[in-house]
Protein backbone atom coordinates (compact mmCIF):
# COMPACT_ATOMS: atom_id res chain seq x y z
CA UNK A 1 0.00 0.00 0.00
CA UNK A 2 1.03 3.60 -0.46
CA UNK A 3 0.33 6.98 1.08
CA UNK A 4 0.32 10.28 -0.76
CA UNK A 5 1.78 13.51 0.58
CA UNK A 6 1.67 16.92 -1.07
CA UNK A 7 5.05 18.58 -0.49
CA UNK A 8 5.06 22.04 -2.02
CA UNK A 9 4.88 21.61 -5.79
CA UNK A 10 5.37 17.82 -5.62
CA UNK A 11 3.28 14.75 -4.91
CA UNK A 12 5.26 12.23 -2.89
CA UNK A 13 4.08 8.62 -3.01
CA UNK A 14 5.41 6.66 -0.03
CA UNK A 15 5.57 2.90 -0.50
CA UNK A 16 4.73 1.36 2.87
CA UNK A 17 6.00 -1.69 4.75
CA UNK A 18 7.11 -4.86 2.97
CA UNK A 19 5.94 -3.40 -0.34
CA UNK A 20 9.20 -1.39 -0.39
CA UNK A 21 10.99 -4.69 -0.90
CA UNK A 22 8.43 -6.06 -3.36
CA UNK A 23 8.38 -2.87 -5.49
CA UNK A 24 12.10 -2.11 -5.15
CA UNK A 25 11.22 1.50 -4.24
CA UNK A 26 10.42 3.37 -1.06
CA UNK A 27 9.02 6.54 -2.61
CA UNK A 28 8.32 8.39 -5.84
CA UNK A 29 8.34 12.18 -6.14
CA UNK A 30 6.44 13.76 -9.03
CA UNK A 31 5.93 17.45 -9.76
CA UNK A 32 2.21 18.22 -9.58
CA UNK A 33 2.54 19.96 -12.95
CA UNK A 34 3.46 16.57 -14.49
CA UNK A 35 0.21 14.90 -13.40
CA UNK A 36 -2.16 14.63 -16.37
CA UNK A 37 -5.01 13.05 -14.43
CA UNK A 38 -6.09 10.84 -11.55
CA UNK A 39 -8.86 8.23 -11.58
CA UNK A 40 -9.96 4.94 -10.01
CA UNK A 41 -8.09 1.96 -11.47
CA UNK A 42 -9.95 -1.05 -10.08
CA UNK A 43 -10.79 -2.53 -13.49
CA UNK A 44 -7.22 -2.18 -14.75
CA UNK A 45 -5.82 -3.62 -11.50
CA UNK A 46 -8.05 -6.70 -11.83
CA UNK A 47 -6.51 -7.61 -15.20
CA UNK A 48 -4.03 -10.49 -15.15
CA UNK A 49 -1.39 -8.96 -17.44
CA UNK A 50 0.09 -5.61 -16.41
CA UNK A 51 2.89 -5.50 -18.97
CA UNK A 52 6.37 -6.92 -18.87
CA UNK A 53 7.93 -6.81 -15.41
CA UNK A 54 11.13 -4.76 -15.39
CA UNK A 55 11.86 -5.12 -11.68
CA UNK A 56 9.56 -5.99 -8.83
CA UNK A 57 7.02 -8.67 -7.95
CA UNK A 58 3.97 -10.14 -9.63
CA UNK A 59 1.83 -12.84 -8.04
CA UNK A 60 -1.45 -12.76 -10.01
CA UNK A 61 -4.42 -12.17 -7.73
CA UNK A 62 -2.12 -11.33 -4.79
CA UNK A 63 0.23 -8.45 -5.59
CA UNK A 64 1.68 -6.42 -8.44
CA UNK A 65 4.54 -4.21 -7.30
CA UNK A 66 7.39 -2.54 -9.13
CA UNK A 67 8.13 -1.34 -12.63
CA UNK A 68 6.38 -2.80 -15.65
CA UNK A 69 6.67 -1.92 -19.31
CA UNK A 70 3.60 -1.71 -21.52
CA UNK A 71 3.16 -0.29 -25.02
CA UNK A 72 2.83 3.30 -23.67
CA UNK A 73 5.99 3.12 -21.54
CA UNK A 74 6.97 2.35 -17.95
CA UNK A 75 4.23 1.95 -15.33
CA UNK A 76 4.81 1.74 -11.58
CA UNK A 77 2.51 -0.67 -9.70
CA UNK A 78 1.85 -1.27 -6.01
CA UNK A 79 -1.51 -3.01 -5.66
CA UNK A 80 -2.82 -5.87 -3.52
CA UNK A 81 -6.52 -4.94 -3.46
CA UNK A 82 -7.82 -3.72 -6.86
CA UNK A 83 -10.83 -2.07 -5.18
CA UNK A 84 -8.45 0.47 -3.61
CA UNK A 85 -6.35 1.16 -6.72
CA UNK A 86 -5.98 4.56 -8.35
CA UNK A 87 -4.14 5.54 -11.53
CA UNK A 88 -2.06 8.70 -11.72
CA UNK A 89 -1.36 9.55 -15.37
CA UNK A 90 1.88 11.44 -15.94
CA UNK A 91 3.72 13.33 -18.66
CA UNK A 92 7.40 14.28 -18.94
CA UNK A 93 8.38 11.58 -16.40
CA UNK A 94 10.11 8.18 -16.46
CA UNK A 95 6.74 6.59 -15.73
CA UNK A 96 3.68 7.23 -17.88
CA UNK A 97 1.41 6.04 -15.08
CA UNK A 98 1.44 5.08 -11.41
CA UNK A 99 -1.12 2.48 -10.36
CA UNK A 100 -1.15 2.37 -6.60
CA UNK A 101 -3.29 1.11 -3.76
CA UNK A 102 -4.38 3.68 -1.19
CA UNK A 103 -6.49 3.40 1.96
CA UNK A 104 -9.26 5.66 0.64
CA UNK A 105 -9.27 6.05 -3.17
CA UNK A 106 -11.89 8.82 -3.29
CA UNK A 107 -10.00 10.91 -0.72
CA UNK A 108 -6.63 10.35 -2.46
CA UNK A 109 -8.09 11.36 -5.83
CA UNK A 110 -9.70 14.46 -4.31
CA UNK A 111 -6.44 15.44 -2.56
CA UNK A 112 -4.42 15.15 -5.76
CA UNK A 113 -6.98 16.92 -7.92
CA UNK A 114 -7.22 19.81 -5.44
CA UNK A 115 -3.43 20.19 -5.43
CA UNK A 116 -3.04 20.22 -9.23
CA UNK A 117 -2.13 23.58 -10.72
CA UNK A 118 -4.88 25.40 -12.61
CA UNK A 119 -4.70 24.88 -16.39
CA UNK A 120 -2.97 27.70 -18.22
Amino acid sequence: MTTIEIDGADAVIHVEGFDRFLALKSQLRVPLSHIAGVEPAGDEAREIFHGFRAGGTNIPGVVSAGTYWEHQGHVFWDVHDPARAIAIRLHDEKYVKLIIEVQDPAAAIATLQAALPAPA
